[in-house]
């Protein structure tokens, strides 16, 4: 059986490369981008049983990216984890929670996640 595939599109290397470490660990194939271009690149090359998306990026923010997805028939049905700062930022940023929770991401995980609870978010979305 070949392994699933997830893509993680995050600007912060050391939280990819971490969050990559975990998830090859527990048997998946990783992908990595580090902007919305990235990954948009990275997608039509290979298309992810799962995108793991940072909110706040430089060039195009992951709420953008995650709606032009989500619009796209050929990537519509890519399951995608939000997984962000923004609580953190509201107060000083233009991100707000109302933009995350009208994305139709299937999930939206705050930074920082404890590895235990983003292998179970990643799980659950892998295998639905």
């Amino acid at each position: 059986m070949a392994k699933e595939y997830i893509l993680i599109v995050d600007d912060d290397p050391d939280f990819v490369e971490t969050v990559s470490m975990l998830l090859e660990s527990r048997g998946y194939e990783v992908g990595k981008a580090y902007d919305a271009f990235e990954g948009e690149a990275s997608i039509k090359k290979r298309r992810p049983d799962l995108l793991v998306l940072d909110v706040m990026m430089p060039k195009k923010s992951g709420y953008e990216f995650c709606k032009e997805l989500k619009g796209n028939d050929w990537t519509k049905d890519i399951p995608i984890m939000l997984l962000t700062a923004v609580g953190e930022a509201v107060p000083t940023t233009t991100y707000s929670h109302y933009e995350g929770m009208t994305t139709e991401a299937e999930d939206y995980v705050a930074k920082p996640v404890d590895a235990a609870t983003l292998a179970e978010a990643v799980e659950r979305l892998v295998s639905r």
